[in-house]
């Protein structure tokens, strides 16, 4: 048997699909959504780098004090090769700076990381524990 709505050339109002109204409706959804997740996003990407460079710094300032126990001077030390350094290499170039009595070690921002946290860079750590930026670490 054939139907009124098939004579017409007409759809049944639930084979229609979606009007523009309600895909418009969806796209501002969806943009105001990603205009809260995204920057949120990218800061816990930010602030999980910097606690991974706080930690390698914390650990090389570890190696350090023991590099001064076997010798009793920081002169001549270099950066061990340590899995931390490998895995916050992208996003923080590390430095040693030492002399008989004193070192600093520095993680300073590169990359994506530079953009986003610029604020907190370069974390810094010398043989008295200061660390700063204070607020950063």
């Amino acid at each position: 048997m054939i139907t009124a709505a098939a004579h017409s050339g007409t759809l049944p109002k639930a084979a229609q699909g979606f009007t523009i109204m309600e895909l418009m409706i969806v796209v501002v959804i969806v943009s105001l959504l990603s205009m809260v997740a995204i920057p949120t996003y990218q800061n816990h990407v930010a602030d999980t780098r910097r606690t991974a460079a706080t930690a390698c710094l914390g650990e090389l300032a570890q190696w350090m004090e023991r590099y001064y126990a076997n010798g009793f001077s920081y002169a001549d030390a270099t950066l061990p090769n340590k899995q931390c350094i490998d895995d916050v290499s992208e996003v923080y170039a590390l430095a040693l700076v030492s002399d008989a009595n004193t070192y600093a070690l520095t993680a300073t921002a590169i990359g994506p990381q530079l953009a986003t946290d610029a604020a907190c860079t370069p974390l810094r750590i010398d043989q008295m524990n200061v660390k700063s930026p204070a607020e950063c670490w």
